[in-house]
């Protein structure tokens, strides 16, 4: 360790991703709150009202979740009858989220409160800004990056 100069936050691409995400879901999640969902909440509901019924395990690659993850996020819109988890009927071993009426329901709120946030942001950010932001985001998650041992191998 000694000899070796350390990245300043302003170095690392990891910090900067992590902290403007951070940044950016605390401001949708302050929008959100008259819903009673977080982003992450919202954004199931948004992926099952797009694509429909959709296996855990599915949703979770879509959403770049590992399944424990989404776990924790779904409980609370099962609790609250906005989702519902089902057998699949192709696979009984496998489960299936929908949306449910009272989902549907709280997602139609829910966007008014994501437009006006959406609004805001492109208003200080920039529109064009924002558009591109977004471009090269879903380029770095389309990236497959392969860790340094397993180049080695």
């Amino acid at each position: 360790m000694a000899g070796e100069t350390l990245p300043t936050r302003g170095e690392c691409n990891c910090f900067a991703v992590r902290s403007a995400a951070r940044h950016v879901t605390q401001f949708y999640d302050q929008f959100l709150a008259p819903t009673g969902l977080r982003t992450t909440q919202f954004s199931v509901l948004a992926r099952l009202k797009r694509k429909g019924p959709l296996a855990i395990n599915r949703l979770a690659e879509e959403m770049v979740m590992d399944r424990t993850t989404l776990g924790r996020n779904i409980l609370p819109l099962e609790r609250d009858g906005l989702i519902a988890i089902e057998p699949n009927e192709s696979d009984r071993r496998s489960k299936e989220l929908r949306l449910t009426k009272a989902g549907e329901k709280r997602f139609q709120a829910a966007m008014k409160q994501w437009s006006r946030a959406q609004a805001q942001f492109e208003s200080t950010f920039g529109t064009r800004r924002a558009a591109d932001l977004r471009t090269m985001l879903r380029a770095v998650a389309a990236i497959e990056f392969i860790a340094a041992d397993e180049r080695r191998a």
